[in-house]
């Protein structure tokens, strides 16, 4: 098996284990996040990359929903729209049982300010709504490969042009899931509206064997994030 080295400001790892990319890399200054054009009929543009990566096979950063910044816990006690657990929520809650004090909002979309692509890229970029991600899958080729010794899957167009997802798998409390590079994450700016839902949002699911376009998961897990230029 290929060992990966990874370089990130002055530090140096090495292992198989959360591997962000294999062979020697350095992070360069990134000043300009690059578009794909796959023809899609609402033309949305996907990015080449994930947000925190700087190469198509790089895992990135992985975030909560709605929280902007990596960290080193994933949970309730540190999600940042919560009192501590997941029925005492202070943002995006449709359900006054899982509201702090019975608090709603009605929100099912990610503000700006809370998404994790327009916080980290720029106003020009944002997360992808769920219509979007059944959009790319329904409209390219997918197949799982491996680019540059990193698993994920490849999405070809009919214009041939394509984007690769690695799949970076996902955190929750302090342990990285990643079941030998088999699956990833990838989060939407959409929670359910509705039902017994509140505390979870939705994502895009990966699999070496599979694909679920859309299911919705715990928002304090930390998932990598693909961002679509806004239209």
């Amino acid at each position: 098996m290929a060992r990966c080295l990874s370089i990130e400001s002055s530090s140096i790892s090495t292992g198989d284990s959360k591997s962000r990319f294999c062979g020697l890399n350095i992070r360069p200054v990134r000043n300009k996040f690059e578009a794909v054009d796959l023809g899609l009929p609402s033309g949305t543009l996907w990015a080449t990359c994930n947000v925190g990566a700087y190469t198509p096979e790089q895992y990135g950063d992985y975030f909560a929903w709605g929280e902007t910044e990596p960290k080193e816990e994933y949970n309730w006690g540190t999600y940042k729209w919560c009192m501590g657990t997941y029925n005492t929520l202070t943002k995006y809650s449709t359900l006054s049982s899982y509201g702090y004090n019975g608090f709603t909002d009605g929100l099912t979309e990610l503000l700006p300010e809370d998404d994790a692509a327009t916080a980290n890229w720029g106003e020009d970029w944002q997360m992808p709504s769920i219509d979007q991600m059944f959009e790319l899958l329904q409209n390219t080729t997918t197949v799982w490969t491996t680019l540059n010794c990193v698993n994920g899957l490849l999405c070809t167009a009919s214009n041939g042009n394509s984007i690769f997802l690695p799949a970076a798998g996902l955190m929750s409390g302090t342990t990285f899931y990643n079941d030998n590079s088999s699956h990833g994450y990838y989060w939407s700016r959409m929670r359910p509206s509705e039902g017994s839902y509140s505390e979870q949002s939705y994502s895009m699911t990966i699999y070496s064997d599979g694909i679920i376009p859309t299911h919705a998961y715990a928002r304090t897990n930390g998932m990598t994030i693909r961002p679509v230029k806004k239209q």
